[in-house]
């Protein structure tokens, strides 16, 4: 555990609002600040911050996320709770105190960002010596000696454990390189070797430029697989990651280029333009898009042009829109993908190919129709019914009345009858949705709390223990007096119990409240419940009446007698009111 003065000094040197401007736009709201939630996909900010007390935090009502300014930094950094620490830390110029347990974490993750660098040293050494196949094929595909050495570029030969013998000589244990995903361990002989042969390896960095993993392109014709990428390891998870936006993150541009592959990337990169990513061996995910969404407001997607590289940039529209970035799609003809039409034309032409880039609905448009005759009546209509899905899809009014026009006028049909069925379109959609809604609702004490799994049966009882945990944390002192009358075992679900104990552990050893004395013991998740407890209370106040009755209602308790008990959020506020103003 962390002295409880180092992690308040660290706090009051690393304000919330500071360390999440640099990911988030903040906009003042009242006496707080608002922001669009990086952790989910949303157009309207759900997500708050709460600057006007001593204990500086943030919740999403969306996504229920939150905590400190910590808790922040692990979540959108994907780090533990101690390299959290050490960033803030650094960034305030600070040093860490360690015990040993903290210690032993730190230098296991450590551990293997050196194997990886020592890793991508040798992969490189390997690119030029010798066996120069790995050197060929780069050279054969266009790349420049400066852009092999920006990348990091390398190559892994036929040896069968040329990388795990190189590394052991360094002092590399056979765990470490399991743990990195470098080697793998044969279930036939049990014996050790490389992940990565007769490959031109592709290095990953983070932002901070460290290398946290692995790409490798065959070399060999017939080779299986085309692409073999790491998978998740204790510093990577590849569904968070962009390869290339340690680079990409310098650019002055508002706008980020999305390729499919590491090469495609790469070619990009040397012609010019340093504003250029790729997902990495996965389809894009919508932490990509959020994690893009810092650094850009324009994303051109200039993905493959056969089907299936169309088919992934349909997709990636959808996800791209859904955390509110303005889409294009480039259009290549003559060329099958980026790398090609660079060498192809050059990168004045691509510059051009950019700037004429269909937005996001046009090209949804014009997919509406691939594979049907729209000179056939039958198909021309089946055409136009698509078409209004895309239109319906468009929530600014006068910009859906811009391409209702524009469909009207290339189909030749009239504006009046594209509205109707684009309204009819929306009527549709709103009545699914209500349903939906209602549905959810049914479900919903059964659904509702899945970090408190307990709460689900047992509504008006985790709701009495959370409005006595958020008295509390506002309240410390009145820990004794509360004791006095309830334990930990009248809790009943079991997190808001774990809660309550910790907070007594630290309030009875002399530690003021504050968010961090859990932040060690409890998941990202579980910090997002605990920090809710106080959001959701903020405007309320809590009278001891209230507390009083919370108390009485689990101390009554009777595990045989309870049933799940569909109580709504406002009917326990107007009984929280009715309680404070004296009338229950």
């Amino acid at each position: 555990m962390l002295p409880e003065d180092f992690i308040f000094q660290l706090k009051q040197a690393n304000p919330i609002e500071s360390i999440m401007g640099r990911y988030v736009e903040l906009k003042r709201s009242g006496n707080l600040l608002k922001c669009c939630c990086p952790f989910h996909s949303e157009k309207t900010p759900s997500c708050m911050v709460y600057t006007n007390i001593q204990d500086s935090h943030f919740y999403c009502f969306g996504c229920h996320v939150g905590g400190d300014v910590i808790t922040f930094l692990m979540k959108i950094e994907g780090v533990t709770y101690i390299e959290a620490v050490e960033m803030l830390a650094e960034n305030a110029g600070m040093t860490v105190p360690r015990d040993d347990h903290e210690r032993r974490k730190a230098q296991q993750r450590m551990r293997i960002f050196e194997l990886n660098r020592a890793a991508a040293g040798y992969y490189y050494q390997q690119l030029l010596g010798a066996d120069k196949r790995g050197l060929y094929y780069l050279a054969e595909r266009g790349l420049k000696p400066e852009t092999i050495k920006k990348y990091g570029l390398g190559f892994a030969g036929d040896g069968w454990d040329g990388l795990f013998k190189a590394m052991q000589k360094l002092g590399f244990s056979e765990q470490e390189l399991l743990d990195a995903n470098l080697c793998s361990r044969s279930s036939r002989t049990g014996g050790i070797y490389d992940r990565f042969r007769n490959r031109v390896i592709f290095p990953i960095f983070d932002l901070r430029g460290s290398v946290i993993a692995f790409g490798g392109r065959t070399i060999d014709k017939d080779g299986e697989p085309k692409y073999l990428n790491s998978s998740d390891t204790p510093v990577y998870k590849k569904g968070d990651t962009l390869f290339s936006l340690n680079f990409a993150k310098k650019s002055q541009s508002k706008r980020l280029i999305l390729a499919e592959g590491y090469l495609d990337v790469i070619t990009i990169n040397q012609a010019g333009f340093d504003n250029v990513v790729a997902s990495l061996g996965t389809a894009l995910t919508p932490s990509q898009c959020r994690l893009m969404r810092q650094y850009c407001e324009e994303v051109v997607i200039s993905y493959d042009s056969d089907n299936a590289g169309q088919t992934s940039a349909k997709k990636a529209v959808n996800l791209l829109h859904s955390v509110g970035i303005t889409t294009k799609i480039l259009r290549m003809e003559g060329a099958k993908d980026p790398d090609e039409y660079i060498k192809k034309y050059g990168a004045s032409r691509f510059r051009l190919l950019l700037e004429e880039a269909d937005d996001a609905v046009s090209f949804q448009i014009e997919q509406c129709k691939v594979g049907l005759d729209v000179n056939n009546v039958s198909e021309k209509n089946t055409v136009l019914q698509k078409i209004t899905a895309v239109l319906a899809d468009i929530s600014n009014e006068l910009e859906r009345e811009v391409y209702i026009s524009k469909v009207a006028k290339e189909y030749e049909v009239s504006i009046e009858a594209i509205r109707a069925q684009v309204d009819k379109e929306l009527r549709k959609r709103e009545n699914i949705r209500k349903k939906t809604n209602w549905r959810s609702l049914s479900t919903q004490v059964q659904m509702r709390d899945p970090v408190n799994p307990d709460a689900n049966a047992h509504r008006r009882e985790a709701k009495a223990e959370e409005l006595l945990l958020c008295y509390l944390f506002r309240n410390p002192d009145a820990l004794k007096d509360v004791l006095r009358q309830i334990t930990a075992d009248n809790f009943v679900t079991e997190l808001n119990r774990r809660v309550f104990t910790c907070f007594c552990d630290a309030i009875q050893n002399g530690s003021s409240f504050s968010l961090s004395i859990f932040s060690e013991q409890f998941s990202t998740g579980e910090m997002g419940h605990i920090t809710g407890i106080l959001a959701v209370h903020n405007d309320i106040a809590i009278s001891e009446k209230a507390v009083a009755d919370c108390i009485q209602l689990l101390k009554q308790y009777q595990p045989e007698q309870t049933s799940a008990e569909d109580i709504s959020d406002e009917e326990w506020a107007a009984a929280l009111k009715r309680k404070n103003s004296g009338k229950l």
